[in-house]
């Protein structure tokens, strides 16, 4: 239902000609930072014991009075967990953590007691209070059979991945996240996708197209969720509205080339720069890359540069793909005289993986393609995406959630592009720029004209 007013406006565009299938339309995304406080890993552990006995005040007093030593808790959880409150030496600061530590595991262990009531369990606050002690603190078994509480250690006991790691117990979908070496937040991203048909990115100033470019697509997701991941579910969701683009431009950070295989069987040409070839002959731009080989997929052999034919082709499954393991003698290898230029591998003999005939070539293709001059300015009509973030981030603020979770926000951003929309409409069809609000003294001239 959150998608509701924005589907129903795009079918209306749709059947007003506005937005038709088999156009070009363009994809982006932008972090969104979450409604929550930004909680180091302490402020984590002190917080979620906090928001768990708060909760509890509330849903069972009688029984937390009973089960733990609330004036004792109060002392330390009466007011909120940050760094403006806790001991600056390092040594305080470990021994806070562990104290944390021990609150929670006895609050955890009193809710699971046979005695407590078992919806206590089904607590929201609760339930978070034992993810983050899970993923900050591991409890082991000392010699006298104590139970023993101290803070995780990445190298010794392991941590959560990213994407399931939890940032705040306020809000159990924010995830912090990295883009670049200069770009890290605690949130959501957020993908938007428009039409871009009459584009005017080069045309005069005040130049006004057939049809607006519009929304057709808003999709939020966890933050630390690849752009690529994000692809299928707009496509889908495009087909089934019946825009399904044409030519589909996307970033950098959206190329896949099982995407752009299937794509392709949809009828649809996606325009994006897939992932260079990481190898490092292909890094360093010297010696033999993947390109340099001459691949034999009837007789399932590749030559190399120096005209050896490979000796081993062994199809693999790889991260759940299939993959093909490409290997040549050692004797061969041993004795090139471009040895140095193809392989410093200890075993002697340079190894190639490749792809499945079809993707291989999808993906050679495409790398070659993307070189030229003509995709380069092809590939420049998706730039016009980032005026509708920047558009959205000035007028309905899309870069900071204002509600708590991932459907929350969700919604806000359906009706952030439904609002864009309607701005561009009211545009299009006032003859007015497409990008801009109008002033009130723009208003009040109108006013007087009229």
């Amino acid at each position: 239902m959150e998608r509701l007013i924005f589907d129903r406006l795009v079918e209306h565009c749709r059947q007003e000609g506005l937005i038709s299938a088999g156009g070009k339309q363009r994809t982006d995304s932008t972090h969104v930072i979450s409604a929550v406080r930004d909680l180091n890993r302490l402020e984590l552990a002190g917080e979620s014991v906090r928001a768990a006995l708060e909760a509890l005040s509330i849903a069972a007093p009688a029984w937390l009075g009973r089960a733990m030593p609330v004036a004792e808790l109060e002392l330390r959880y009466a007011a909120r967990v940050d760094s403006w409150r806790l001991p600056t030496s390092k040594t305080k600061r470990d021994r806070l953590a562990e104290v944390y530590g021990q609150d929670a595991h006895q609050l955890l262990h009193a809710i699971h007691a046979p005695d407590a009531p078992v919806w206590l369990r089904e607590i929201e606050a609760v339930q978070l209070l034992r993810r983050i002690f899970i993923q900050t603190y591991y409890v082991h078994t000392d010699t006298r059979g104590r139970e023993v509480v101290r803070k995780r250690e990445a190298e010794k006991d392991g941590v959560p991945p990213g994407q399931v790691r939890l940032a705040s117990p306020y809000d159990p979908d924010a995830r912090w996240s990295a883009k670049g070496d200069e770009l890290f937040w605690c949130g959501y991203k957020v993908h938007l996708t428009e039409t871009c048909d009459d584009d005017t990115g080069g045309a005069p100033v005040g130049a006004k197209s057939r049809t607006p470019n519009l929304v057709t697509d808003v999709a939020t997701t966890v933050s630390t969720a690849p752009d690529v991941t994000a692809t299928a579910g707009v496509q889908q969701r495009l087909t089934e509205r019946q825009v399904k683009p044409g030519e589909h431009y996307l970033d950098s950070g959206y190329p896949s080339a099982d995407l752009v295989t299937a794509a392709a069987h949809e009828g649809i040409t996606m325009i994006t720069p897939l992932l260079a070839d990481h190898s490092r002959q292909a890094r360093a731009a010297e010696g033999f890359d993947k390109s340099a080989f001459r691949v034999d997929w009837t007789a399932r052999q590749v030559r190399c540069p120096e005209g050896r034919t490979s000796t081993g082709w062994y199809p693999v499954q790889q991260h759940g793909h299939d993959a093909i393991v490409i290997e040549f003698a050692r004797s061969h290898c041993g004795t090139c005289p471009s040895r140095d230029k193809c392989t410093t591998a200890a075993r002697g003999n340079r190894m190639l993986t490749l792809r499945p005939r079809e993707l291989h070539e999808t993906v050679a293709a495409a790398r070659a393609e993307q070189r030229t001059d003509t995709w380069q300015a092809k590939y420049a009509l998706r730039a016009g995406v980032e005026g509708t973030i920047n558009q959205a981030l000035d007028v309905t603020g899309l870069r900071r959630a204002r509600y708590r979770g991932l459907p929350k926000t969700s919604l806000q951003h359906a009706y952030s592009a439904t609002a864009i929309n309607v701005i561009r409409l009211d545009a299009h069809w006032s003859e007015g720029p497409r990008h801009h609000r109008t002033s009130r003294l723009t208003r009040l001239a109108h006013q007087l004209a009229a």
